[in-house]
């Protein structure tokens, strides 16, 4: 063990707030990424409410049809056939979710719903309009599409209960009651544990 000039040991407040800094670092972190993903998503959403994005709904999500092996093209034509019904509706939905997962994310309320409902739409986005990521032929498909990358970073963010640093699930969490399970919790209940 260390001792300083007066061999007596380190004070253990030095290790506290060393350890202590950490944390704060840790979570801070932690914020910052939820609150970039929260306004990546935000950049999404705006160009999702742009009329071009709207008015070729449809030709986006069957594009992704061609060159696909059978199965693959089945199932965006599924898609096609669903969203072709109403595709101004559909176009509308997308946006508004993406509006609300960026606006959730930013302020890191309900996030557990949000994390759930956003790695469901970059899994339906990635399996339909970014046709997972193919055709995997040579020379045609270079990476697995960005929607992946997103659903596995939801599911990061829900793991480590992003919601609760620095967002308003840490004041949200406690008076829920039954349906805190929607947002990411409190630090000061699991400081009680």
């Amino acid at each position: 063990m260390r001792t300083n000039s007066t061999s007596s040991p380190l004070p253990l407040s030095m290790f506290a707030s060393r350890s202590f800094s950490a944390i704060t670092w840790r979570y801070k972190g932690i914020a910052a990424l939820r609150l970039l993903f929260g306004l990546l998503w935000g950049v999404a959403a705006w160009l999702k409410w742009q009329p071009g994005f709207q008015t070729h709904f449809i030709d986006q999500v069957s594009a992704a049809r061609q060159g696909q092996p059978g199965p693959i093209a089945s199932w965006i034509a599924f898609w096609v056939s669903l969203v072709s019904v109403n595709p101004l509706l559909f176009a509308r939905i997308e946006a508004t979710t993406e509006t609300a997962l960026a606006v959730f994310l930013i302020l890191g309320v309900f996030s557990n719903m949000m994390y759930v409902i956003g790695l469901l739409l970059s899994l339906v986005i990635w399996s339909t309009a970014e046709g997972f990521g193919g055709p995997y032929q040579p020379g045609s498909s270079t990476d697995v599409g960005t929607a992946l990358p997103y659903a596995i970073l939801f599911a990061i963010l829900f793991a480590i209960s992003a919601g609760r640093y620095y967002g308003l699930d840490q004041w949200l969490s406690p008076r829920l009651g039954r349906l805190s399970f929607l947002a990411s919790g409190s630090l000061a209940r699991d400081a009680e544990r």
